[in-house]
């Protein structure tokens, strides 16, 4: 017998889904970007075999690090390197070799497979800052940042139209135990938003957890089979490979699960102050910390990561948007395409302490640089402040807006019939306007990118309206897109097994604060 009420039910809500599909917020994600564009190559084949040659020296001669880490040493051992107590010395070519096995692109997957991502060939991804202490906005000025502020950041970001991943610690929650706020942040991307996300890498056990997660996000077959997270593994540069990060690609290299293999430099710190001698020393770094992903197992996906930066010799403070960072980071891009790696770098850096025009400039600086550098994941694409200290709210849709510049930027130039607008040039002739000729008509919504940010309006119309700057219009933005915020669909059962696995696992260990 066919129940009646279940039909009505059924059809009430239908009813109730399409009635809250009128009513819900609607926002477009951009697919991540494929380049129409060349990439910007500053180094020429010979400068190219002097720097690979100089790395396999420093890698033979010099060797690298590897602490705290007894697997790692034989691991080595058996590759047929030469371990000197925690220095392993890697023979010419060894390095190299090893990193053939690594995937040349790989897609990251989402719980939404719209938001997919691939990472490699002519691609570039954007994620938001990752790993700021504080955080900055107009009302709360500069302060610790708490988990209120991560899950506002995981919003934003799943908000923002030409963000394509979530990230990973967009800031960092202070007012959570160290060795829990891991648990409160991946449980964050992953009911908050269903863009891809970042994995923990501050313990080993925490890169565990979040493998663990992941299963039950997926499915214990599905993230055995296929990528879904990506890790930041930091190098402490020079050339030293500690436990703790080794330890935690270690687990993401086993899992399948994807690491950015970068060396973390400040020139005239911890590399030379000459960008021939930091590509040798980024290149080494890199050799050697991709080979031994593929050690631990063949075919897991890595990136070529190069966070480079310059000292000022003055104060010893980092400095960003620099003739010299650049200089590295398009050098960098030629060695990684020629090692047949993904490549990450590049950001929204400044070392500004607010949102404002020094902000700006080296912003603007540093997101060209690594579009036109080949970049493939670019970790740091929005609200980064104060050198990395501080996630700025503000900041974070100032450069989300501006991203916009990028994708159309990688378009190109169409050539096709419509990019030539010969009709138009017939249709409108000498001494003619173009306004209201049919292939305007046509493209005026798409022809140019549009700001949804910046204020184009006539001074007159400005002035009345409180004659904003660009953080005040900035800070208005933030209020309507977490005011507008509505999460994503999650299944329940899920998103009851994520808690309890919190739960237990918090429950499990006792607070520690360092």
């Amino acid at each position: 017998m066919t129940d009646v009420g279940a039909g009505r039910r059924a059809r009430g809500g239908g009813g109730a889904t399409r009635r809250a599909e009128r009513t819900a917020v609607s926002f477009e994600t951009a697919k991540f970007i494929q380049r129409n564009i060349p990439n910007f190559e500053i180094l020429n084949d010979e400068a190219l075999e002097i720097i690979e040659r100089n790395a396999e020296t420093v890698l033979e001669e010099i060797g690298v690090n590897f602490i705290e880490n007894p697997g790692a040493l034989e691991l080595w051992r058996q590759a047929g390197a030469d371990v000197r107590g925690e220095r392993v010395h890697i023979p010419r070519g060894l390095a190299r070799a090893l990193c053939g096995s690594a995937p040349k692109t790989f897609t990251q997957h989402s719980r939404n497979a719209d938001r997919n991502v691939e990472i490699g060939g002519r691609n570039l991804v954007l994620a938001p800052v990752y790993g700021p202490p504080f955080v900055r906005d107009m009302e709360g000025g500069r302060r610790y940042a708490t988990l209120e502020d991560f899950q506002n950041f995981v919003k934003l970001g799943y908000m923002s139209k030409w963000l394509h991943h979530s990230g990973g610690t967009v800031c960092e929650p202070t007012d959570i135990p160290v060795n829990k706020r891991h648990l409160d942040m991946l449980l964050a991307h992953m009911t908050l938003s269903d863009k891809p996300y970042m994995g923990s890498v501050t313990e080993p056990s925490r890169a565990v957890d979040s493998v663990n997660m992941s299963k039950i996000l997926f499915g214990d077959d599905f993230v055995d089979q296929n990528t879904v997270m990506t890790s930041l593994i930091n190098i402490n540069s020079p050339m030293t490979f500690d436990g703790i990060m080794m330890g935690a690609l270690e687990v993401y290299a086993k899992a399948n699960q994807a690491a950015i293999i970068s060396p973390f430099i400040v020139g005239g710190a911890m590399a030379p102050v000459t960008v021939a001698g930091t590509l040798t020393q980024v290149l080494a770094e890199v050799l050697a910390g991709v080979a031994y992903s593929q050690l631990v197992r063949k075919g897991a996906p890595v990136i070529f990561g190069a966070f480079v930066t310059s000292i000022d010799m003055n104060s010893g403070a980092p400095t960003f948007g620099t003739p010299e960072a650049s200089h590295i980071t398009y050098g960098a891009g030629q060695l990684a395409r020629r090692l047949g790696l993904p490549y990450r770098s590049g950001g929204s850096f400044c070392g500004s302490k607010l949102p404002d025009a020094q902000a700006a400039y080296e912003t603007a600086n540093s997101l060209n640089m690594a579009l036109l550098s080949g970049v493939n994941f670019m970790l740091h694409a929005c609200g980064w402040l104060e050198g990395g200290l501080v996630s700025s709210y503000e900041k974070y849709v100032m450069d989300a807006d501006q991203l916009g510049t990028l994708h159309h930027l990688a378009q190109g130039i169409h050539m096709d019939t419509n990019g030539q607008a010969m009709d138009a040039i017939r249709e409108v002739g000498p001494g003619g306007h173009f306004l209201g000729c049919e292939h305007t008509q046509a493209n005026f919504k798409s022809a140019f990118w549009r700001s949804d940010l910046l204020d184009y309006k006539p001074f007159e119309t400005w002035y009345e309206e409180g004659a904003r700057d660009t953080q005040t219009l900035a800070n208005v933005r933030v209020k309507k897109m977490l005011g507008d915020y509505q999460a994503p669909e999650l299944d329940i059962a899920k998103r009851e097994e994520l808690e309890a696995f919190v739960a237990k696992r918090k429950a499990e260990m006792p607070d520690a604060f360092i």
